[in-house]
Parts: structure tokens; sequence; C-alpha cells
């Protein structure tokens, strides 16, 4: 459980996880010390589970993002796993979800131009069977975040 003091570190941590733990302090009414600990406890529970540094596609050469929905006729789990190690195996793709509906996994993939894309779709279905592939380009970013909202979090205060 989380208490309003933890909301707040995480607000800040998911704005610069650069800030150092005494600024954080500060900003939550906290010294340096507990603050840390409490930094510490969220990483062992799981709650903050890693902190990196985000990129601008453009500036690395992958400004192109192409959201990717495959069809199968597959719904096993050996077939899952071995689906899972090709996407795994690619570093264009950086995110995988299994989906309900009429689209059973979407990709998003990340690449420097539609040629790119071409030769990593034709690796993808050389790879695996699938019964349909469909590729959206995004033609403009309008929103993107990595942080996750946190007003669902039940307050251990409450």
């Amino acid at each position: 459980m989380l208490d309003k003091i933890d909301r707040k570190i995480l607000t800040l941590l998911q704005q610069n996880s650069t800030t150092p733990v005494a600024e954080i302090g500060k900003k939550v009414g906290l010294s340096t010390t507990p603050c840390w600990r409490r930094i510490q406890k969220m990483e062992e529970d799981g709650v903050i589970k890693r902190r990196v540094a985000i990129l601008d596609p453009a500036k690395v050469n992958a400004g192109v993002t192409v959201f990717v929905s495959v069809r199968t006729n597959q719904h096993h789990e050996k077939w899952l796993k071995d689906f899972a190690a090709v996407v795994e195996a690619h570093d264009e793709v950086v995110e995988f979800y299994r989906m309900s509906g009429d689209v059973d996994y979407v990709l998003r993939v990340v690449v420097p131009d539609i040629a790119h894309y071409d030769r990593f779709y034709q690796k993808l279905i050389a790879e695996m069977s699938m019964s349909d592939v469909s590729s959206s380009f995004a033609m403009e970013q309008i929103k993107y975040t990595t942080a996750l909202p946190l007003q669902f979090i039940v307050d251990k205060d409450d």
C-alpha cells in the first residue's frame, strides 16, 4: 500500500528520474534519508520497475512508428511462446500486446523509414505463420507519455 507521500514521490520520478533525492524530499516534505528509504522500498516491492532514459526517436533515426495488427488461427501456448520469442528477437518492436476483439496481437514498431519496415515485415512473416498481418503508419504523434496515472492508487491512509 502506498500513501500520499509515495504518490508525490512517484509523480516526481515519472517526470524526471534523475532528480536528486534531497530535492524530491524537499518537495514532498521529507528529509533525504526517509525519502531514499521510501524509494528503495518501492523499488524492492516492484512499484518502481526500473529507471530509464527516454530518447528522441528522430535523433536516433527511429522516427517512423508502425502499429502492426496480427491475426492467427493458432490459439495455443506453443504458438504464442514461439511468436513471443520471434518478436523479442526484433529490436524494432518496442511494445507487444495480446488483444481482445478482432485482432489477436498488436505490435508497436519503430524504424527509420518504410524500406526498413518492409524488411522487418518480410522477416516477421517468414519466421511465423499468421492468418493476417496489417500495418498502420502513425502520421503524427499527438500525445506520448511514459507516466502512469496515479489517481487509481488505493491510499493506505484512506
